[in-house]
């Protein structure tokens, strides 16, 4: 082992800081975002059969990798805290390059759901990337900076999609050609250029198999002080988005007939979006207002914008509910930042590989669900409003989080008064 630390060991001479990870993240986000419009085309394309058939098997591939990747990201993340971020970032990329040029290569179904398989259990890159950000950033500076990398990320989903689409257009393979190789970049980018963000005085001596599980992890995640039931909220609101994001492309064929390129176009405008607010917004509204605040107003938002998705009538309609969502955008961020604070320096990566098993964990469920909703109201003839069903599930998760987020801040709130109280008459 101590062989592998010193070939992945941080380059000489580099300091960890925002420009390297954001470059990291971005070239992931942009290799991700090129196979979202054209990976329910090449189920498909497999499938041969009816809407709906295309709808249960893109469910299965989907969950696929959310299932390997609930197992994979703890330990993933724990290892990040043992020995480095660095070199688990490089396995993560390895782990999308195969993935990629797998799948591109696959003649089958059964091909696809193994390579799908195989990528999950080895990536976990935005958890590692998170547990970075949280290596070389204050707490009071971390929803800023935790604003920055979604800001990465959208400008991956700016970029990613429209190229994927137009490729896509070409030949339904050509996206994860390309993903593949940028991939790979990304790889030679890590290991020539990235630093590590984690000195090794600050890394765990050893791994807690424990807690380096999904269930372990998850335990452990809802004892951080703090977060507790706020866990919860988290949980659902990950299922809407992921139930929101496994059937968009699916949705807006089924509803408005819509190619590769035209939903290229529509995940390029909700990358836009991000990069406005989560890189130009997020830093100053959290100078005037609390994480928990910012984080209510964007669930409510996002709850509404859901409801609006599955009732709109044509596509055009779509972009404007984008552009309306603004508050949507920051509450990841400010959500982020309250779980990174709640943990310490040297279980970062393990906090965050934990959150990212849960979202896992909901990547498993939303394929399913969504592909069933689909499935149920795929024989409606385009335009119908019956066929946003899967939104108006994700309207609801979105509202019942919001409920509990409110009654989880009101309940910090009071606590906090309690011990004010407490401490004045304790003073006195």
């Amino acid at each position: 082992m101590s062989d592998m630390r010193a070939a992945l060991s941080t380059p000489s001479g580099r300091q960890a800081a925002m420009p390297f990870i954001m470059l990291t993240v971005l070239i992931d986000m942009v290799s991700i975002g090129l196979i979202i419009p054209v990976l329910p085309g090449l189920v498909g394309s497999f499938t041969q059969g009816s809407q709906a058939d295309q709808a249960f098997w893109f469910g299965v591939v989907a969950f696929s990798f959310g299932i390997a990747n609930f197992f994979g990201s703890p330990i993933l993340g724990a290892l990040s805290d043992r020995y480095g971020r660095r070199p688990v970032l490089l396995i993560g990329f390895c782990g999308l390059a195969l993935n990629f040029f797998a799948t591109a290569l696959s003649t089958a179904l059964w091909m696809l759901i193994i390579v799908r398989l195989v990528g999950g259990a080895m990536q976990s890159n935005i958890a590692v990337a998170n547990a970075y950000v949280a290596d070389i950033t204050a707490p009071e500076e971390r929803a800023k900076r935790f604003g920055m990398l979604g800001a990465m990320f959208g400008v991956g989903f700016i970029v990613g999609p429209a190229v994927g689409g137009l490729l896509g257009s070409e030949h339904l393979n050509l996206p994860f050609f390309a993903a593949g190789t940028l991939a790979l970049l990304n790889l030679a980018y890590g290991f020539f250029v990235l630093p590590e963000s984690l000195p090794v005085e600050r890394r765990s001596t050893h791994i807690d198999w424990s807690k380096a599980n999904p269930i372990g992890a998850l335990k452990q995640l809802g004892q951080l002080k703090g977060v507790g039931t706020l866990m919860t909220t988290v949980a659902l609101s990950s299922l809407a988005q992921f139930t929101l994001h496994t059937s968009w492309v699916l949705y807006t064929q089924f509803k408005f007939g819509w190619t590769p390129k035209e939903n290229g176009y529509s995940l390029m405008a909700v990358g836009l979006m991000s990069v406005l607010v989560q890189g130009l917004l997020v830093g100053k509204l959290i100078k005037r207002y609390s994480p928990a605040r910012l984080a209510m107003a964007g669930l409510i938002s996002q709850s509404v914008a859901f409801l609006c998705y599955g009732l709109v009538t044509e596509g055009w309609m779509l972009y404007l509910m984008i552009a309306l969502n603004v508050m949507g955008y920051v509450a990841p961020a400010a959500i982020q930042s309250m779980i990174s604070n709640a943990a310490t320096p040297e279980t970062q990566g393990q906090t965050m590989g934990a959150v990212a098993s849960l979202n896992s964990l909901t990547a498993v469920a939303a394929p399913v669900i969504g592909s069933v909703l689909l499935q149920t109201v795929s024989h409606y003839p385009k335009g119908d409003w019956h066929i946003g069903a899967p939104f108006y599930f994700c309207a609801a998760l979105q509202a019942v989080a919001t409920v509990l987020a409110w009654r989880h801040f009101s309940k910090a709130r009071d606590a906090r008064k309690a011990e004010l109280a407490a401490s004045g008459a304790a003073a006195e």
